[in-house]
């Protein structure tokens, strides 16, 4: 067994067995998920450029590259939120992020 399977290994068990390393680990999968549930309503030049970002009870954050991109997804977020709506997630509310240059 090589030493990065050794290392998913231990890691899997540690997210089992921690109740807080398994909600984040919940949120992250949800926060990929939610991006997924867009992608039909996203145009395609704009993919390349948006992650996934921290989900909370406050909000759910979606990363962009620059403010070009955030302009543009600020103006559908009426139709992004109706999408996630639509699949069942109501809340929380979308927020978008530049993220800085580095």
């Amino acid at each position: 067994m090589t030493s990065t399977t050794q290392l998913g290994l231990k890691l899997a068990t540690a997210l089992d067995r921690s109740e807080p390393l398994a909600g984040l680990l919940l949120r992250v999968r949800d926060s990929k998920a939610r991006l997924n549930a867009l992608s039909s309503v996203l145009p395609a030049a704009l993919r390349a450029g948006i992650r996934p970002g921290p989900l909370d009870d406050e909000a759910w954050q979606l990363l962009v590259d620059n403010a070009a991109v955030a302009a543009k997804l600020r103006q559908l977020l009426p139709a992004l939120e109706t999408a996630l709506r639509a699949q069942g997630w109501t809340k929380p509310p979308i927020k978008i992020k530049v993220l800085p240059r580095g």
